[in-house]
């Protein structure tokens, strides 16, 4: 109750020196107290004022991406969606918009709609790296590999300082099982910026793949010292260990990215592969036979699903 008077008080005394103000420069002071309230760490408190803002106008294209970027930061991704296809309806060639929108489809898994605003970027900009950058992630979720690494491409070209966008060719690359060609991209890559944690990460799975456990540790590490937020990193650490026999370590791990990201399929094939080298085949088979059916491509899962199907 004292925190509404004290906003009626706060409105009631600035009420005189905003008298003379317009709706515009109103609007704009909402807009710039919530992104105060964002560098401060406090999103639900620019929500309120990006509120303000949309009240006194409702096509205020810059209060909804603004106020979108809030409920990222509370991770309420579909509201964001909501608010940045506001700010597209008011300004459809709003770029940061449909960029945001974009990456966000592709973490909700809306793949198509992705590819849409993917599409709109090329056509609004086509000369901005974060075009085709989109279309590349999104052609790299749908697995149309070749399209993806023109993509990423085009995006180096356009960008060639960004460490990022050799990472991600060379993601391809390993995808179509050309480790060389993936290596040398990481090579590249280290010149660039050495303190990339993708970079390191996708290092650890070609360590992995060429049989050298140890180094694959090695890097996973590396990478999680850079950025110790990617569930990924966290579930790759959790594979090595079990090959490397700490498979208790390993699990413990592996559970902690899936309690970071529940959708993520390989730490589930992990778990799978866990209880094969534990010997428990019911447990194994509860994981590895549902994979096998929704992702028969994935790596290890047919082998494994044999190792549990003969224990």
């Amino acid at each position: 109750m004292k925190k509404t008077i004290k906003i009626l008080t706060v409105a009631a005394a600035s009420a005189f020196i905003m008298s003379c103000d317009s709706d515009e420069s109103k609007k704009g002071r909402f807009l710039l107290k919530g992104n105060e309230k964002l560098e401060e760490n406090d999103p639900k408190g620019a929500l309120e004022f990006y509120a303000e803002a949309i009240e006194l106008d409702s096509t205020y294209a810059d209060a909804y991406y603004n106020k979108a970027l809030a409920h990222l930061e509370l991770n309420q991704l579909s509201e964001s969606i909501l608010d940045l296809s506001l700010a597209i309806k008011y300004r459809p060639d709003y770029f940061d918009a449909r960029f945001t929108r974009g990456l966000n489809y592709l973490d909700n898994g809306e793949f198509y709609n992705a590819r849409e605003d993917a599409q709109a970027l090329v056509k609004i900009d086509g000369q901005n790296w974060k075009s085709y950058f989109l279309v590349g992630l999104v052609e790299e979720k749908l697995t149309n590999f070749s399209t993806a690494l023109e993509a990423f491409e085009q995006a180096s070209l356009l960008n060639p300082e960004n460490s990022d966008l050799l990472v991600n060719q060379a993601t391809i690359y390993y995808y179509q099982k050309d480790l060389e060609k993936a290596k040398e991209l990481l090579t590249n890559a280290m010149e660039v910026n050495p303190m990339e944690p993708n970079l390191h990460n996708l290092r650890s799975m070609i360590y992995f793949d060429e049989g050298n456990y140890v180094e694959a540790l090695s890097s996973v590490e590396k990478a999680i010292s850079l950025n110790n937020s990617q569930a990924y990193f966290y579930n790759n650490k959790g594979l090595y260990l079990l090959f490397l026999d700490q498979q208790e370590e390993g699990l413990a791990l592996i559970n902690q990215s899936i309690q970071m990201d529940e959708k993520n399929p390989f730490a589930l094939r992990n778990k799978g592969i866990y209880y094969v080298m534990q010997g428990d085949r019911v447990s194994a088979l509860q994981y590895l036979v549902e994979l096998n059916q929704n992702y028969p491509d994935m790596d290890l899962v047919k082998e494994y699903l044999e190792k549990a199907q003969a224990l």
